[in-house]
């Protein structure tokens, strides 16, 4: 509930920046004018998104006879979840990772690497997938989308703004060239920080969710401390960085800028909150 929360107040946060910013500089059309831009665009991403990540990672559908045990997990996640069974695909990467696309349960997909499944016992390819289940069933494709859309709106018509204020005020504006300057650098970055807080309250979310559609934390948490040991000895690079927020455990090789400009939490936090967590 608490993570819910805060992606409606960030949510919030980010609309009202919307409106700031576009109001400030062309009022009510201004507004209009980035959310249309960044809708048109990012409404072709939110159709189109899990066929091209799909394919960005050469995933293949899963065999049913060879992959019968994950069809088995998957199928049975989605009935307690009352989902239809996602399509389920196979990256072809010794990276442990996985990831699930598609922009609602009756479209979705479910990714696993072929090192996450060497990687993990039985009960904590579990919890990964009750995971990767619970991002389809909290509709996080559609959350970010939305997110996307607001952030990119935001991002241009700060662009068109740095430009109106750049070249298109006079010495007789009383700073308000300056001001708007100030607020056209400012805004995309500003937006980002809170889209970057949305995806991390979002993988908290489905870890949480994940957990109690189990009724178990333990096997999560213990999976997770796999990734973790597992990136840092045997770090494979396959990701892209606009993709990166997908996936269960962050497939960036970790530096200054990353830990900066996280789309996951901490690690750590996420195993302490999964292990505390009281579902009798």
């Amino acid at each position: 509930m608490l993570n819910q929360l805060k992606t409606i107040v960030f949510l919030g946060i980010l609309t009202g920046l919307l409106m700031s910013i576009g109001g400030f500089f062309g009022g009510f059309y201004g507004i209009i004018m980035g959310l249309g831009l960044a809708a048109a665009m990012n409404m072709v991403a939110y159709f189109f998104s899990d066929k091209i990540v799909l394919r960005i990672y050469k995933a293949k559908p899963a065999d049913e006879l060879h992959y019968k045990f994950l069809h088995d997990i998957i199928a049975d996640l989605a009935k307690k979840a009352n989902i239809p069974k996602p399509k389920i695909y196979i990256i072809p990467t010794e990276s442990a990772n996985a990831f699930a696309t598609g922009r609602s349960p009756e479209h979705a997909a479910v990714a696993c690497t072929e090192g996450i499944l060497k990687l993990m016992t039985k009960e904590e390819l579990k919890g990964v997938l009750a995971h990767e289940i619970s991002h389809v069933t909290n509709r996080d494709i559609l959350i970010m989308s939305i997110v996307a859309t607001v952030a990119g709106a935001i991002s241009m018509v700060a662009y068109t703004a740095r430009f109106a204020a750049m070249f298109g005020g006079s010495r007789d504006d009383n700073g308000n060239g300056l001001h708007l300057l100030i607020m056209a650098i400012l805004a995309p970055f500003i937006a980002m920080m809170i889209q970057l807080a949305i995806s991390r309250s979002r993988e908290y979310q489905a870890d949480a969710s994940g957990a109690k559609l189990l009724g178990d934390g333990k096997a999560l948490a213990s999976a997770l401390r796999k990734l973790e040991a597992h990136s840092k000895k045997n770090f494979i690079p396959f990701a892209t960085e606009s993709t990166a927020h997908l996936f269960i455990s962050n497939p960036l090789k970790p530096n200054f800028l990353i830990s900066l400009f996280q789309t996951h939490p901490p690690m750590e936090s996420r195993i302490k909150k999964l292990e505390s967590m009281d579902l009798e």
